[in-house]
């Protein structure tokens, strides 16, 4: 189609070709490839520093390479299978038919969510799948089996997030239409919070004295992963519409509103309680404040974001620093950076303030139908069914109420079975060295000239897979003894 076809002169480069179909937007076919690589740089390589910088020293190496592992291992599952299960025909009410997302044609082809290639929506997706199991991990730092882990990946992805995400976004799912989750508070952060305490149940907890003394081996790589996280946080939202526009303009600006809010917040009550202005703390309001505003960033006005900013700096902060410390049921559970309460607590805590504040006029905007909504405070003021406000909280409270169920009954089928198969948990001796014992690495490995090296623990440690691990060569104890 030539520019004159058009009755006005046309750029050429705005023009169609074989390259670039009429039907392909380039703004939002360029927006949509930025948020996606920002979601993953809130993986790789956010988590990956945050985790390996949050924990003791002696697991830096183990609880980074967790995240990193699992990165690449569900991209290759997602591609595989797990697309098809999550955004592809229905196979049961809960979850699609397992297909591969690999050919051109299907890549090259027009999405369903957008005016871009199909394969823009698969690595966006692909992207939040990632994140939810690298999420999860943050519960089971400083003890999980590596091996096990290595299994827990693919098979909780396969049976668990699929089917949270073809329910309530897949337009074959029986929530869908019904549960108001604009980005993910339910199908992300709900599902890891759960699937993470439930994780660490079984796998039990780290050694004692780890429990006990936890410290960070490195603040300020604490806070640039964090700052990963945060700006990544800009594709996580802005992302989610699919179209540039004024939702993802809103979604964004109320991402950051509700941020800065909710780590304030947070960081007041320390100041108030603790008398100490915490840097772990103020990152943990950061957190709940980014999974709060989820469900609804681009849903609710910024007066909106602002109170669910102040509620998820204190909410999650009673239910972690005072609840927690007082409940037996939690302390018998180990979860080790608080997953739970920054994101169960956090992703419910949003998914329900989303059905409190969501404007039925943006509820318009971004799903062009009247399904959803209105907003419960919406039903009162602007002569909307008060009925319908308290079915949509109703709704809220069904989607939550399946993803809690599911990911509980499912993660606890996935560690028994992998517990038949390897052991969840690293023997007692292993976790008194850590890194060295799982990996043979270090963090912080610097040695000096002429230095005696010392020895590695691990060879004295027996392989947990012996055809795996079995040691080809022998290591030199001195540099002495190499020379």
């Amino acid at each position: 189609m030539s520019a004159s076809s058009y009755g006005f002169p046309i750029p050429a480069s705005l023009l169609p070709s074989d390259a670039s179909p009429e039907w392909n937007n380039k703004a939002a076919n360029a927006w949509q490839l930025t948020a996606a690589t920002l979601v993953g740089l809130q993986s790789v390589p956010g988590l990956v520093i945050l985790y390996g910088s949050i924990v003791k020293r002696k697991w830096a190496v183990n609880s980074a390479f967790m995240a990193l592992y699992a990165f690449a291992c569900v991209l290759i599952c997602w591609v595989s299978w797990a697309h098809g299960m999550a955004f592809g025909n229905e196979l049961l009410p809960f979850v699609g038919k397992p297909n591969h997302a690999l050919s051109g044609k299907f890549l090259l082809a027009k999405s369903s969510a957008g005016y871009f290639p199909m394969a823009d929506f698969v690595f966006y997706q692909f992207a939040f799948a990632a994140i939810t199991v690298v999420l999860l991990a943050g519960s089971l730092l400083g003890r999980m089996n590596f091996y096990a882990w290595m299994l827990f990946v693919p098979l909780w992805l396969t049976f668990s997030y699929t089917v949270g995400a073809f329910s309530i976004w897949d337009k074959y799912g029986f929530l869908e239409g019904k549960i108001i989750d604009y980005a993910g508070g339910f199908v992300i952060h709900l599902s890891s919070g759960i699937a993470g305490f439930t994780a660490a149940y079984w796998v039990g907890p780290r050694i004692s004295y780890d429990r006990q003394n936890f410290p960070p081996n490195n603040i300020i790589h604490v806070l640039g992963g964090a700052g990963f996280l945060w700006m990544g946080w800009t594709g996580f939202n802005g992302g989610a519409t699919f179209r540039v526009g004024e939702i993802a303009s809103l979604a964004i600006f109320n991402t950051h509103l509700c941020t800065a809010t909710s780590l304030l917040v947070w960081l007041t009550l320390d100041m108030i309680v603790y008398t100490k202005s915490s840097v772990i703390g103020a990152v943990q309001g950061m957190i709940t404040g980014l999974v709060c505003i989820t469900p609804g960033a681009g849903l609710v006005d910024s007066w909106a974001a602002v109170l669910m900013g102040a509620l998820s700096g204190s909410i999650p902060w009673y239910t972690m620093m005072v609840l927690h410390k007082k409940s037996a049921f939690f302390q018998s559970v180990d979860d080790t950076l608080g997953v739970f309460h920054t994101h169960a607590v956090a992703g419910l805590l949003g998914g329900l303030l989303s059905g409190v504040f969501a404007k039925p006029r943006l509820l318009r905007i971004m799903y062009r139908d009247d399904q959803y909504g209105p907003g419960l405070i919406y039903s009162f003021s602007k002569g909307e069914s008060v009925s319908e406000g308290f079915r949509q909280i109703w709704y809220q409270l069904l989607g939550a109420g399946f993803i809690i169920v599911w990911n509980v009954i499912v993660t606890s089928l996935v560690c028994v079975l992998i517990s038949h198969i390897v052991d969840l948990r690293m023997q007692e001796e292993e976790l008194e060295v850590g890194d060295d014992a799982a990996h043979g690495e270090e963090a912080y490995a610097l040695w000096g000239d002429g230095e005696r090296m010392r020895v590695p623990l691990r060879l004295h440690i027996s392989p947990t897979i012996p055809s795996l691990c079995r040691r080809r060569f022998s290591i030199p104890l001195t540099r002495n003894q190499e020379e």
